[in-house]
């Protein structure tokens, strides 16, 4: 079979993929990694448990408490938050696991877990790596210790990490949201609650949509995949802007009082230069991925910012600013993270500093959003070809070469192998959208040719 861990952590159809058995097997498999890890010497171990809305993960999360109870690990459920909810309350309630249910941007019937290690940073790839192969040993009937009468673990509720993560999150602004009027888009999400509480303490006037989870409509035509009815809401209530989260709120989109959409990009641009003028901006640099519009490299070289890019992934982004002790970095997705005050992705937390940012400067979104122009896109997958040979085919090198000439200092090309399926995808950005067009399709029709 192949890695269980994806990239963001297990996930797959519930019930059918992701069972209540799996759930519980690798929340033991998870404690006994850890506990031979030494993460839990000389202390009762503790455990942060959460979830989104799905149905589902009402069933998952009593099998994710009852695994870990089982091994001796006591559990704190938080109840539906965040993902970065979770990953604070695991870091600022000392826990040593932290556990978040959900699958993000997904449809309703998918769900996902995934763990956080001890100060809410995402588990290294080794320790996921042994979890997956103590869980398929336990699976297939290798015994393992269990503890009995007082060295069980005890549950219990939690419900003071609302109150808690609302509180970081007004401790992070910069200025208060007053005179601001703001729709939010909770994508029937995770931060139905969260969200419209800690926008309303910080003075914004506020309009929710999206904000009546029932379990089955999360990510339900709403939400920072699908921002057609936060357009509409933001220019039928006169609002100065709206805010899009995904069905987790690690993400956050935008759209300005117009109603055009302000992508990850754009907010990275326009935070990285309020942060520098707080003198917030570590290095004055911004760690964003390949994928990242060629408009937003030419405008932060233009402001005179430093602009570190990674691999597609806001894991590789989270790795390069860990290591290198940047603050901010994301993606044109809508992952940004502000590593001051997150261990990973938090929606909420950037649609309330780009909000601050509106209100600070008096400026409206849109004139803050046109520090960057965004360059025409096109992205096309090329289907059955031998993927392994994109970076060694000659005939293609020698057409991108081609294209690179072509498109001079106001384009670029970019051919990355998916990582799932046997596919290339060429990306090409352009001055003119038609001459994106044109070459993304000769280039399209190079990698057929030459890996076909």
């Amino acid at each position: 079979m192949g890695r269980l861990f994806g990239t963001d952590g297990v996930r797959g159809v519930a019930n059918a993929d992701l069972t209540a058995e799996m759930a519980l097997g690798l929340s033991v498999a998870a404690a006994h990694v850890l506990a031979e890890a030494g993460t839990f010497a000389g202390h009762r171990p503790k455990a942060v448990v959460g979830r989104d809305p799905r149905a589902s993960g009402e069933f998952l999360e009593a099998a994710v408490v009852a695994g870990l109870a089982s091994a001796g690990v006591d559990v704190l459920r938080v109840g539906v938050l965040p993902t970065p909810a979770v990953a604070f309350l695991t870091g600022v309630l000392g826990a040593d696991l932290g556990v978040m249910l959900s699958a993000s941007h997904n449809a309703m019937p998918d769900n996902g877990i995934k763990f956080f290690a001890r100060g809410g940073h995402k588990l290294a790839d080794e320790l996921e790596d042994r979890i997956e192969s103590v869980y398929e040993s336990h699976r297939h009937g290798e015994p393992w210790e269990r503890p009995t009468g007082a060295g069980v673990g005890r549950a219990r509720s939690y419900d003071e990490g609302f109150e808690s993560y609302v509180g970081h999150l007004l401790g992070a602004l910069p200025n208060r949201l007053d005179g601001l009027k703001i729709v939010l888009d909770e994508a029937h999400g995770a931060a139905s609650g969260v969200s419209p509480e800690v926008f309303s303490r910080a003075g914004a006037q506020v309009v929710t949509i999206g904000a009546e989870p029932d379990g089955l409509n999360i990510n339900d035509g709403c939400g920072s995949t699908h921002l057609e009815k936060l357009k509409a809401a933001v220019v039928e209530q006169g609002a100065d802007l709206g805010i899009a989260h995904d069905g987790d709120a690690d993400r956050c989109l935008a759209v300005d009082h117009t109603g055009a959409e302000v992508d990850g990009d754009q907010i990275l641009a326009v935070l990285a230069l309020a942060m520098r003028e707080r003198s917030e901006l570590r290095s004055d640099t911004v760690v964003a991925t390949v994928m990242s519009n060629l408009g937003f490299k030419l405008a932060m070289e233009r402001e005179g910012i430093h602009l570190v890019q990674t691999a597609v992934g806001d894991r590789y982004v989270l790795e390069e600013m860990k290591e290198k002790d940047y603050a901010l970095g994301g993606e044109q997705s809508g992952h940004v993270i502000i590593l001051d005050h997150a261990t990973t992705g938090d929606g909420t937390l950037t649609g309330l500093l780009l909000a601050a940012r509106v209100a600070q400067t008096g400026r409206t979104l849109r004139e803050l959003a046109s520090v960057m122009e965004r360059l025409p896109q096109i992205l096309i997958n090329v289907p059955d070809v031998d993927k392994s040979r994109v970076k060694t085919s000659a005939d293609l090198a020698a057409a991108v070469a081609e294209a690179e000439r072509e498109l001079g200092e106001t384009g670029r090309v970019l051919l990355r192998s998916s990582g799932t399926e046997p596919l290339v995808r060429v990306m090409v950005e352009a001055a003119d959208i038609d001459q994106a067009r044109s070459v993304a399709g000769r280039l399209a029709d190079a990698v057929k040719s030459a890996l076909g």
